[in-house]
């Protein structure tokens, strides 16, 4: 029987997580396939339940319901209790609707392990939404333990102070002359996204030694990303940390633990240009 996966979000059209689950179900010959479903709060009860059914096999979260899924599953399980974020949801051999996360894993798998985590580094976290929690356990596991967080809505920063409370809140207006005290700065808001706002200044103020990771991976190279890199700071975009993310949930769901090969690479790069 075909087994069937999904991705939920809003918006949710420019994911490339159907391209990605499609070339490893081709590449281990599994019957399956794998659709986008834009939703509304109120389609949250109906997904569950397709998966309690069996008609929907697993599915990926993404913006804006990394937290609200959690009132919608019996569980929540490992990154996912501790970062109150929901990527990936599966139905567990008791029948259990488990909620998982697996962004923390992608975040130190492609880039954490790559850099110097000393627990003396400064770190930046722009942004306070569904991927930010798992920055923060990520870097904290990573062994970096000065960590800040801005967003433009100061309420989201004081909302998870309460779940990490030794992070830092920076105050929005002073993000472009505070860049120069932070060794990693990742952004996790929206700006520099394809066709949508970008940070109103450029980041020069930055250390020499810096290093920049955008969460963003369309486009490949946001202005933020192509500016530091001109200047010759260490930069990293989102892509490898959402190929990573899905190799975990692939295996979650599937138990095999996909391949990450240079066809794969070369796919999802050439639908991005």
């Amino acid at each position: 029987m075909k087994k069937s996966f999904g991705i939920i979000g809003s918006p949710i059209k420019h994911s490339l997580s159907p391209i990605l689950h499609k070339y490893w179900f081709d590449k281990y010959n599994l019957d399956a396939d794998y659709v986008i479903m834009e939703a509304t709060d109120k389609d949250l009860p109906k997904i569950i339940s397709r998966i309690k059914e069996g008609s929907l096999y697993g599915i990926n979260v993404t913006l804006p319901f990394k937290q609200k899924i959690i009132n919608h599953v019996d569980e929540i399980v490992n990154d996912a209790e501790q970062t109150g974020s929901v990527n990936t949801i599966l139905l567990n051999e008791n029948k259990s609707i488990i909620g998982e996360n697996t962004d923390v894993f992608g975040l130190q798998a492609a880039y954490l392990k790559e850099i110097d985590n000393s627990p003396n580094k400064n770190s930046l976290v722009i942004g306070a939404g569904g991927v930010s929690p798992s920055i923060i356990l990520s870097l904290q596991k990573s062994g970096i333990k000065n960590i800040s967080i801005t967003n433009r809505t100061h309420e989201k920063c004081i909302f998870l102070k309460k779940k990490f409370n030794n992070i830092n809140i920076l105050p929005w207006e002073n993000l472009e002359t505070e860049l120069k005290n932070f060794d990693i700065i990742v952004n996790a808001t929206s700006l520099g996204l394809k066709n949508g706002d970008d940070f109103n200044f450029n980041f020069s103020k930055t250390k020499p030694e810096v290093i920049y990771i955008d969460t963003i991976y369309n486009p490949l190279e946001t202005n933020t990303y192509k500016y530091l890199k001109e200047e010759g700071k260490k930069v990293f975009n989102g892509l490898d940390m959402f190929i990573y993310q899905g190799q975990k949930s692939f295996y979650l769901w599937n138990k095999i633990n996909p391949e990450i090969d240079d066809d794969l690479i070369e796919l999802l790069n050439s639908k991005l240009k």
